[in-house]
Protein backbone atom coordinates (compact mmCIF):
# COMPACT_ATOMS: atom_id res chain seq x y z
CA UNK A 1 0.00 0.00 0.00
CA UNK A 2 1.35 3.32 -0.74
CA UNK A 3 2.20 5.95 1.87
CA UNK A 4 -0.23 8.32 0.79
CA UNK A 5 -2.97 5.85 0.66
CA UNK A 6 -2.18 4.94 4.37
CA UNK A 7 -2.81 8.45 5.24
CA UNK A 8 -5.88 8.96 3.18
CA UNK A 9 -7.44 5.80 4.88
CA UNK A 10 -6.25 6.88 8.20
CA UNK A 11 -7.66 10.37 7.83
CA UNK A 12 -11.07 8.92 6.12
CA UNK A 13 -11.52 6.39 9.13
CA UNK A 14 -11.48 9.69 11.34
CA UNK A 15 -13.29 11.55 9.60
CA UNK A 16 -15.63 8.44 10.03
CA UNK A 17 -15.35 8.16 13.45
CA UNK A 18 -15.93 12.20 14.07
CA UNK A 19 -19.17 12.47 12.21
CA UNK A 20 -20.38 9.13 14.00
CA UNK A 21 -19.70 10.63 16.96
CA UNK A 22 -20.99 13.67 16.23
CA UNK A 23 -24.96 15.37 16.74
CA UNK A 24 -25.45 15.21 12.83
CA UNK A 25 -25.35 11.28 13.68
CA UNK A 26 -28.05 11.53 16.32
CA UNK A 27 -30.16 14.37 14.21
CA UNK A 28 -29.91 11.75 11.33
CA UNK A 29 -31.52 8.74 12.95
CA UNK A 30 -34.28 11.24 14.66
CA UNK A 31 -35.40 12.76 11.13
CA UNK A 32 -35.21 8.71 9.69
CA UNK A 33 -37.04 7.55 12.56
CA UNK A 34 -39.81 10.48 11.69
CA UNK A 35 -39.94 10.10 8.22
CA UNK A 36 -40.55 6.43 8.76
CA UNK A 37 -43.24 7.16 11.26
CA UNK A 38 -44.76 9.40 8.76
CA UNK A 39 -44.70 7.26 5.93
CA UNK A 40 -46.45 4.59 7.98
CA UNK A 41 -49.36 6.46 8.43
CA UNK A 42 -50.13 7.14 4.74
CA UNK A 43 -51.20 3.44 4.29
CA UNK A 44 -48.33 2.94 1.55
CA UNK A 45 -48.14 -0.63 -0.48
CA UNK A 46 -44.65 -2.03 -1.29
CA UNK A 47 -43.63 -2.69 -4.42
CA UNK A 48 -43.89 -6.51 -4.30
CA UNK A 49 -48.12 -5.73 -3.15
CA UNK A 50 -47.91 -3.36 -5.89
CA UNK A 51 -47.08 -5.94 -8.25
CA UNK A 52 -49.35 -8.73 -7.23
CA UNK A 53 -51.94 -6.24 -7.67
CA UNK A 54 -51.15 -5.84 -10.74
CA UNK A 55 -50.92 -8.92 -12.21
CA UNK A 56 -54.45 -9.63 -10.51
CA UNK A 57 -56.08 -6.65 -12.21
CA UNK A 58 -54.45 -7.77 -15.23
CA UNK A 59 -56.04 -11.06 -15.25
CA UNK A 60 -59.49 -9.68 -14.28
CA UNK A 61 -59.10 -7.47 -17.05
CA UNK A 62 -58.24 -10.67 -19.77
CA UNK A 63 -61.41 -12.47 -17.70
CA UNK A 64 -63.63 -9.57 -18.17
CA UNK A 65 -62.93 -9.64 -21.79
CA UNK A 66 -63.87 -13.23 -22.33
CA UNK A 67 -66.93 -13.27 -20.39
CA UNK A 68 -67.87 -10.04 -23.04
CA UNK A 69 -67.29 -11.95 -25.95
CA UNK A 70 -69.35 -15.32 -24.64
CA UNK A 71 -72.29 -13.14 -23.80
CA UNK A 72 -72.39 -11.46 -26.71
CA UNK A 73 -72.52 -14.72 -28.90
CA UNK A 74 -74.77 -16.01 -25.96
CA UNK A 75 -77.01 -12.83 -27.07
CA UNK A 76 -76.68 -13.36 -30.94
CA UNK A 77 -78.51 -16.96 -30.48
CA UNK A 78 -81.36 -15.84 -28.84
CA UNK A 79 -84.23 -13.77 -30.82
CA UNK A 80 -84.48 -10.45 -29.55
CA UNK A 81 -87.21 -9.61 -26.69
CA UNK A 82 -89.81 -7.24 -27.02
CA UNK A 83 -90.38 -4.77 -24.09
CA UNK A 84 -93.95 -5.00 -24.54
CA UNK A 85 -95.74 -8.08 -22.77
CA UNK A 86 -97.36 -10.87 -24.82
CA UNK A 87 -100.95 -11.61 -25.02
CA UNK A 88 -101.54 -15.28 -24.59
CA UNK A 89 -104.45 -16.52 -27.28
CA UNK A 90 -107.47 -18.28 -26.03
Amino acid sequence: MLPNQKLLDEIGGKISQAISQSPAKDIEKNIRAMMQGALQKLDLVTREEFDVQQEVLLRTREKLAELETRLAQLEALTPPVSDQPQQLEP
